[in-house]
């Protein structure tokens, strides 16, 4: 007689069985953007198409020379062009949805691009720009609008206080300067 393996089945939110972990939609980002960093993105869409081109070729070469299943060239190449592949569709996608952002604001909040300097109860001074999601940078500390960090400075003045939590920790910053 056979056996037969009962297994447990949950229930997904969709009303079928998902293998993988659901996960909510990930909100849009701010469409907003600098010049600087809508011409550095198309740059970097040249970019890809040219590095696309090379590596299509070492595909092609790597195919060219038999067994694949085994052959490390082949699977290192077919993987490096899909990332390609996928950096060149979310590119294509986003670069017309982007508003370039040409002028800056005719007051003295925080808006969008205005670099901001904040001091910290320790008496420490942080110098941050605020821009579009596509161009953040922590080496430049070019933040996000749509950061925690930003969406609290956004709108404030010069020694105007933002309560910041951040985990357990709750900071406070004051507003030490604004530049467009």
């Amino acid at each position: 007689m056979p056996s037969v393996l009962l297994t447990r089945v949950a229930a997904s939110p969709r009303g079928f069985d998902v293998m993988g972990r659901w996960r909510p939609p990930v909100p849009p980002s701010s469409p907003y953007i600098t010049s600087a960093g809508f011409a550095a993105l198309q740059k970097e869409l040249e970019g890809i198409w040219l590095r696309r081109r090379d590596v299509v070729k070492a595909l092609a070469e790597a195919a060219a020379e038999g067994d694949r299943s085994e052959n490390a060239e082949y699977i290192y190449r077919k993987k490096e062009l899909g990332g390609l592949d996928r950096r060149i569709r979310y590119l294509q996608k986003r670069l017309p949805t982007l508003k370039v952002v040409r002028e800056s604001p005719k007051n003295d909040a925080i808006f969008f691009g205005a670099f901001v300097e904040v001091r910290d109860e320790a008496g420490e001074t942080f110098t941050y720009r605020i821009v579009g999601p596509d161009e953040t940078d922590a080496e430049k500390s070019a933040i996000s609008m749509d950061s925690p960090l930003a969406k609290a400075l956004l709108a404030k003045h010069v020694d105007d206080e933002i309560v910041l939590k951040t985990g357990e920790n709750i900071v406070t910053m004051t507003v030490v300067s604004i530049k467009y």
